[in-house]
């Protein structure tokens, strides 16, 4: 909670445009761009294991965690379109000035929202305590490392930097798809708005399916799903943009099912490694920075290779391009969710954590206690 004052000072002041010289302003970026995210992991980790911890019930953890990915995404989508709003009204046509004011008011609602946040939740699941660790640099590492000892934590985070390295690679080349490929650069807003609206909808429907369905099942079909609603991209012309928008929204629906899935999976590792481990002491923030740094990692590496592949085939910004460059940005759009889902396929018979399993471990953690 207190974090978030510290977040939307640096908020602002990233967005600040200091009267430098030019190698002082990117001295001046790099630095509080590099402070930004420090807290905002430093917020985002007890926040990502807090749905660990409010429910024991596998169900309820897969609810919570499609309500908030399908809220995250919708403020994205308010985001998106209320910052350009609040930079004209503050700049008046002078985007220098009117970004930070614009970002002043978001960072004044992030500060309600993550009071809010705290003030309206509850932990409910207590976990023991390793009373020798303290706060003691060397255990922190000791346990960090024990994460690897947990098979399916592992696994999961894997998976996540899979789906990452698919999603940033595709989301990086979107732009470049609509601009170059179809010729509809008027277009890229709405493309991009109603996968969002999709992504919405996938997340929420997550939270029914897992009523009735098993997480396992349900990650095995979104990952076929995305494969089977990636390759017919390969297959368009410049003149097929419609069909484009469709084959995006259908596919954007399974990815934000996949990525509340995988979240809401977290939890049950952490309960398997609870059971397994010597000290049965449950690790569920320290199991979710491991999470989020394979998602960081995902992020990191789905963007070099996006870079990377537009470089390959020759892209020039602002310019016409070549034929390879044209097919380099549709396989760039379509490789990684491809190739990423077929290696989380293969790889998922590995994950055994079933609704089965885990009510099974359930009872062995219960009993422990």
């Amino acid at each position: 909670m207190w974090l978030s004052i510290p977040y939307a000072v640096l908020f602002v002041a990233t967005f600040l445009s200091p009267n430098l010289s030019d190698q002082g302003k990117v001295i001046y970026a790099f630095t509080t761009y590099a402070l930004l995210m420090l807290v905002y992991t430093g917020i985002n980790i007890p926040y990502s294991a807090l749905g660990g911890v409010m429910t024991k019930n596998i169900t309820e953890r897969a609810s919570l965690q499609s309500y908030r990915m399908a809220l995250a995404m919708a403020g994205g989508a308010v985001v998106v379109y209320t910052v350009p709003i609040l930079v004209e009204y503050f700049g008046a046509g002078d985007d220098a000035a009117g970004y930070p004011l614009a970002i002043f008011v978001m960072a004044l609602v992030a500060i309600a929202c993550f009071f809010f946040c705290f003030i309206s939740s509850e932990e409910r699941v207590t976990h023991e305590l390793d009373q020798g660790a303290g706060v003691n640099i060397a255990f922190v590492f000791k346990d960090f490392a024990s994460l690897r000892h947990n098979s399916q934590l592992v696994l999961i985070s894997f998976f996540t930097f899979l789906i990452l390295v698919a999603v940033v690679m595709r989301g990086t080349v979107t732009a470049y798809y609509i601009k170059y490929f179809f010729g509809r650069e008027d277009l890229i807003n709405e493309f991009i708005t109603w996968g969002m609206l999709a992504g919405i909808a996938g997340a929420l429907t997550t939270s029914w399916l897992t009523k009735r369905y098993c997480k396992v099942l349900l990650l095995r079909l979104g990952m076929v799903s995305m494969i089977a609603l990636h390759l017919p991209f390969l297959l368009l012309t410049g003149e097929d943009i419609s069909y484009a928008f469709c084959l995006s929204i259908a596919a954007n629906f399974p990815h934000m099912m996949v990525m509340a899935l995988l979240f809401a999976m977290v939890p049950d590792t952490v309960e398997y490694g609870a059971q397994i481990a010597t000290e049965k002491v449950n690790k569920m923030a320290l199991a979710f920075s491991g999470h989020l740094l394979a998602l960081k990692f995902g992020i990191a590496a789905g963007g070099s290779l996006a870079l990377g592949c537009l470089a390959y085939f020759g892209y020039v910004a602002n310019a016409e391009q070549s034929e390879r460059a044209l097919n380099g940005i549709m396989l760039t759009y379509v490789a990684g969710p491809v190739v990423c889902g077929f290696i989380v396929l293969m790889l998922l018979p590995k994950y055994v954590l079933s609704n089965e399993k885990m009510r099974e471990i359930g009872g062995v953690v219960k009993s422990a206690n």
